[in-house]
């Protein structure tokens, strides 16, 4: 028979609460009682059931990340330094995917099986949010924001990155430059894009509306995007191209290559986010970076907080990493040509 709570009770001469008490940390069991308790659940191989410590405490400690494209390569980057962040804190991680967050019903979050949520591709003017903060369900925002500013946040300066990026290509001696950014509907691609635009103007460079391309965060809508681009003369094609993250990136190069561009010379490119894989030397794009591991970790905290007494009813909390400009060998210098 699997040995139960009470038998750790008896071997540790203490009651079956007391036990319970102990194996979550309960600050009023003594250091001596919590040792003798977790001694006897050893020697007896106990192994307490989620299950019953969820009736009793009616907590799961599990947290529901919620994510629309598992294949894309951000993604996996950011989801191993949340799940560590939760893991420390006492909490485990449970994906939920969806093609969209539009299609993701509240009710599938709202089962009892989750304490929180963590939404990663929100998208503006999703109804998740505002259903969930009805039902009570607490959540995070991480990376992407519904746009209403009513729930906690990590999110990078969207629109100081694009600002950052234009500056420089402006610095470079670009003056015919593309910009593929990424939906519309999306913070991420509507903030880099309006940064961008907005970072040319203070340059006194134009965008010209030909040169404004915008798709999903995939290498497809980046190597869509390239041929478009080029299907004109040579005369009139950008030199650079900012990209509204690396995934796009990477789609651009790799569509320059088999057009027989060459990055840098033929066509600077630069990406938004620094994922691991630009710095690969098949690859050393340029990019916008931000640290990831902190703003996952931060959108773990964030919702930790808001699960404690403490935090239940703070005003939401948002927390913005700055970027950085990391240049790598996409960018060729035009300036220093003329």
């Amino acid at each position: 028979m699997a040995v139960t709570s009470r038998d750790v009770a008896k071997l540790a001469g203490v009651s079956q609460p007391t036990v319970s008490r102990a194996l979550r940390g309960d600050s009023k069991v003594s250091d001596r009682t919590r040792q003798a308790v977790l001694d006897a659940a050893e020697a007896l191989g106990y192994v307490p059931s989620e299950a019953g410590r969820s009736l009793v405490t009616r907590q799961s400690r599990r947290i529901g990340v919620v994510v629309s494209d598992l294949t894309n390569p951000f993604y996996p980057y950011v989801i191993a330094p949340l799940h560590d962040e939760l893991e420390s804190h006492g909490y485990r991680m449970m994906v939920f995917t969806e093609r969209s967050d539009q299609k993701m019903a509240a009710s599938q979050l709202l089962t009892g099986s989750i304490d929180g949520a963590v939404l990663l591709t929100t998208v503006l003017g999703s109804p998740l949010p505002a259903e969930l903060r009805r039902r009570g369900l607490p959540f995070v925002f991480l990376n992407r924001e519904a746009g209403d500013g009513s729930g906690d946040a990590a999110v990078v300066d969207n629109v100081a990155g694009g600002r950052m990026a234009a500056h420089r290509l402006a610095e470079l001696g670009h003056r015919r430059i593309a910009g593929i950014f990424g939906p519309e509907e999306t913070s991420t691609g509507r903030e880099r894009k309006l940064g961008f635009i907005m970072g040319l103007a203070d340059a006194g460079v134009g965008l010209a509306d030909e040169n404004i391309l915008e798709g999903p965060f995939e290498s497809e809508t980046g190597e869509r995007g390239l041929r478009q681009l080029v299907d004109r003369p040579t005369e009139e094609r950008p030199t650079a191209v900012f990209c509204g993250n690396d995934v796009i990136a990477l789609g651009v190069l790799n569509a320059a290559m088999s057009e027989g561009l060459q990055v840098p010379r033929d066509l600077s490119v630069l990406g938004f986010d620094d994922i691991p894989l630009a710095s690969w030397e098949t690859f050393q794009l340029s990019t916008i970076g931000h640290d990831l591991n902190a703003m996952a970790a931060s959108a773990a905290r964030l919702l930790v907080r808001r699960l404690s007494p403490e935090g239940r009813d703070e005003s939401a909390q948002r927390v913005v990493l700055e970027p950085e400009l990391i240049e790598r060998r996409t960018l060729r210098d035009l300036s220093s040509e003329s």
